[in-house]
């Protein structure tokens, strides 16, 4: 039932019960509550994620760093199930003191180097691989505009819309409603951009778009968080449907988004990727098959 009477205490404190799906896992301080060492493989890359948008943003990248001919993109990804607290392991507390996915290792130079937030890592790729950030000053500007939008954006979608939609131990209509609002006002200006433009950055795809398509993309398209989709009326933005119809269709995007998934179509989970060829042998219907 809506808790319409509660009034903030003068000093909160926190309160295990109270925090709906993900009370496990989240707390109100930071670090390692156990010792587990990140794995490492062969390729100097090493990401260490799980397929939700954040996730999804730098395996797409990835992919198609690859499909670009960038081969020194090969990448090792493991799997961080947050579900079980592995981002609440020592190894990966290293890699992220922040503790969310995904966490990247870059060990092609002298010295490791660690490089978290999803945006981030789009940035710092895009910039060592010279690829899908613009030349030219001004459509780079414009990527970069879009890409921190969506990095200020996404937590009203997820965290926010997201949250009280679907995950609340209870539904309020208060933010459910200014989520909502706000999730809407952001896909408006989604859809008039691109009215008027291929890609985010005009012309030319981009991070921009890798970013962002995983979050609102998926909305309209796929949809998110139950019927959200029919309660949003996600179908009266047909330019971000064209624009995610557009970049969901790319093979590597596909592939992107099958990386480091655990949950959906056993076909289209690839839980660990370390060589191109796990996407023909060990998608989780395989291993499943295989087990039998």
């Amino acid at each position: 039932m809506p808790d319409d009477t509660y009034t903030p205490p003068e000093v909160w404190t926190w309160d295990k019960e109270s925090g709906g799906r993900f009370a496990s896992i989240n707390r109100p301080v930071s670090g390692a509550t156990h010792d587990k060492p990140l794995q490492v493989g062969k390729h100097p890359l090493q990401l260490y994620s799980l397929a939700t948008p954040n996730g999804q943003k730098v395996t797409i990248l990835l992919e198609e760093l690859l499909a670009a001919g960038h081969t020194g993109a090969e990448y090792d990804a493991w799997l961080i199930n947050i579900g079980d607290g592995d981002q609440f392991g020592s190894g990966f507390v290293e890699a992220n003191p922040n503790s969310k996915i995904p966490a990247l290792v870059d060990h092609s130079g002298d010295k490791p180097v660690r490089v978290f937030e999803s945006g981030h890592i789009l940035l710092y790729l895009a910039e060592k691989f010279g690829a899908f950030l613009p030349q030219d000053h001004a459509a780079r500007t414009e990527a970069m505009n879009w890409l921190f939008w969506l990095q200020g954006s996404a937590p009203y979608l997820g965290g926010g819309f997201g949250h009280f939609y679907a995950y609340a131990p209870f539904k309020m209509e208060y933010p459910i409603n200014r989520f909502a609002m706000e999730v809407k006002r952001q896909l408006d200006v989604l859809d008039k951009h691109l009215a008027d433009n291929e890609f985010l950055s005009g012309s030319e795809y981009s991070i921009a778009d890798m970013a962002t398509a995983p979050w609102y993309g998926r909305m309209v398209t796929d949809g998110a968080y139950g019927e959200s989709k029919t309660f949003l009326s996600t179908h009266e933005y047909k330019n971000v449907i064209r624009w995610a119809d557009t970049i969901f269709a790319r093979p590597a995007v596909k592939r992107g988004r099958m990386v480091n998934a655990a949950s959906g179509e056993p076909s289209q989970q690839l839980r660990e990727r370390h060589d191109a060829s796990d996407f023909d042998t060990k998608t989780q219907d395989k291993i499943e098959a295989a087990a039998k």
